[in-house]
C-alpha cells in the first residue's frame, strides 16, 4: 500500500500507472457498473484526442440485493516521492477538459473565476468546458474522454467501488449542503415525525437510508412511503402533493425563499449524520499519473479561482452570469444569492479557512456509511463483502 500523505488520501503521482479496472448538484448521481462497463468499452477503442458526446442520462446504482458479494477492487495507487516538483508552465498550454455535471450553476464558481481572470492561461493550461449533457462525469471519465470533472463523494465513491479509475483531487464544497425541506406551513416539526409521510425523491440507492437514519436518529421508525420524481420533487412538495424532499439549501432553499414558498429545514448533521463533502473535483487517474505537472497546474489555477470565490462571492457570481450569457435569465438574482450563502456558511473553505483540504475522517464518515447499507457494489453489481481503502478516493497531492 502507498504511504498516506498529510491530512489522508494517497499520492497518485510518480511510477508508471496500474491497470485498474474500470451525480450533478443538488442531487447525486451514482455511477452503475453497467455504466462503466459501457465507458470502459468507450475507452478501449477510442484515443485520447476524442471528443465526448454525452447523450445517455445518469444512471442510478443498484441497491443492494441478494447477489453474491464480492471483495472490493483494489484502489492502490502508485507511490510519489514525499517531495514535490514545482509545476513548470510549458511554452505551449496543456488542455484540459472537465465534464460538467448540470447546467452551470454557483457549484462551478472556482472553474468560471479561474477562467475569467487568467489562472489557466497563466498555468498553461487551455480549459474546454465540457457542457453537461446526460452522462454522468464519472462515466465520462473512466471512458478517458474528460480528464476532470464534477462529482460527489457519493458519486465517486460508487464508481470507484465499480471500479472506475478516477480520485478526488479537491473539495469544492468542504460541507453537505443537503436538508430535509417541508413546507414551512406544515404541521411537521422535526425528523421523527416524518414517519407515516410521503417522500418525493429521485431515485437514487442512499436517498432512503439517509433519510431513515437522520428520523431514527431523532427517535423516528424510519418508516414513510415514497415516489419517485426526479426534479418535479420539489414541485410536488410546493404543491402539497408529497410532504417533504431533500433539497439542496444553496440553491433550491434560496430559489424556494424567491418564489416566496417558506420551507421548513432539517439538516442531516443536525441529527447525527456524517458530514462530506457535496462537491469534489474528480480526475482521471491514468491522467494525473501520466501528467503530474498539468495536474498541479491545473489544480493549482482552480485552487485561485475558489479562493476569490470563498472571499467575494459576489464577484464570482457576476462572473457566472458573464460567463453564461442567457443561462440565469429567468432568476438573475439567484447565482449572487447562492453564491453569498456558500461563502457565508462556510461551505467553500475548511475550519482553517483553506479551501480544497480533504482528510481521511470526512471521507470515511459518509462512504463507510454507504458501505453499511450494502450499496457498494462492483462492476457486476454484486456488494461488496470488504470495505475500500477510504484513504484510496481521495489525495491532497496535487493542491499548492
Amino acid at each position: 500500500m502507498p504511504s498516506p500523505v498529510p491530512g489522508g488520501g494517497v499520492p497518485v503521482l510518480g511510477e508508471e500507472p496500474r491497470d485498474v479496472m474500470t451525480a450533478r448538484t443538488r442531487r447525486p448521481s451514482a455511477a452503475t457498473g453497467a455504466v462503466l462497463g459501457l465507458a470502459l468499452a468507450v475507452a478501449g477503442c477510442s484515443g485520447p484526442g476524442v471528443s465526448p458526446s454525452p447523450s445517455a442520462a445518469p444512471t442510478s446504482a443498484a441497491a443492494a440485493s441478494s447477489a453474491p458479494a464480492s471483495a472490493a477492487p483494489s484502489t492502490a495507487a502508485p507511490a510519489v516521492p514525499s517531495a514535490q516538483a514545482s509545476p513548470t508552465v510549458p511554452a505551449a498550454a496543456t488542455k484540459v477538459r472537465l465534464a460538467l455535471d448540470w447546467t452551470p450553476n454557483t457549484n462551478h464558481l472556482a472553474f468560471y473565476v479561474a477562467q475569467d481572470q487568467g489562472y489557466y492561461r497563466d498555468a498553461g493550461i487551455e480549459l474546454d468546458i465540457l457542457p453537461y449533457g446526460g452522462t454522468a462525469p464519472e462515466s465520462i471519465l473512466a471512458a478517458h474522454q474528460a480528464e476532470c470533472g464534477i462529482s460527489f463523494q457519493d458519486s465517486l465513491t460508487f464508481a470507484v467501488a465499480a471500479g472506475a479509475p478516477i480520485v478526488s483531487v479537491m473539495a469544492i464544497l468542504q460541507h453537505t449542503a443537503q436538508e430535509v425541506a417541508v413546507l414551512g406551513s406544515s404541521s411537521i416539526t422535526r425528523p421523527r415525525e416524518l414517519d407515516g409521510k410521503t417522500y418525493a425523491g429521485f431515485g437514487y440507492p442512499n436517498e432512503v437510508p439517509t433519510l431513515q437514519a437522520v428520523i431514527r436518529n431523532d427517535g423516528g421508525k424510519g418508516q414513510f412511503d415514497t415516489v419517485t420524481l426526479d426534479t418535479a420533487a420539489y414541485e410536488a412538495l410546493y404543491a402539497k402533493r408529497a410532504d417533504f424532499v431533500i433539497s439542496f439549501s444553496a440553491w433550491e432553499g434560496i430559489e424556494a425563499g424567491e418564489r416566496n414558498i417558506p420551507l421548513r429545514t432539517f439538516r442531516f448533521t443536525d441529527y447525527g449524520f456524517p458530514d462530506f463533502y457535496q462537491v469534489v473535483l474528480a480526475c482521471d487517474r491514468d491522467w494525473v499519473a501520466a501528467n503530474p505537472d498539468a495536474a498541479r497546474r491545473f489544480v493549482g489555477a482552480t485552487v485561485k479561482g475558489l479562493e476569490l470565490a470563498a472571499a467575494d462571492p459576489d464577484r464570482a457570481a457576476a462572473i457566472l452570469v458573464a460567463q453564461n450569457p442567457g443561462a440565469f435569465d429567468s432568476n438573475p438574482g439567484l447565482p449572487k444569492a447562492s453564491a453569498e450563502y456558500m461563502a457565508s456558511e462556510g461551505l467553500l473553505v475548511d475550519a482553517a479557512g483553506k479551501v480544497g483540504i480533504q482528510t481521511l475522517a470526512e471521507w470515511t464518515g459518509y462512504s463507510s456509511f454507504l458501505f453499511k447499507q450494502g450499496l457498494l457494489t462492483d462492476a457486476d453489481g454484486k456488494p461488496l463483502a470488504a470495505a475500500p481503502d477510504y484513504g484510496t478516493l481521495f489525495t491532497n497531492d496535487l493542491l499548492p
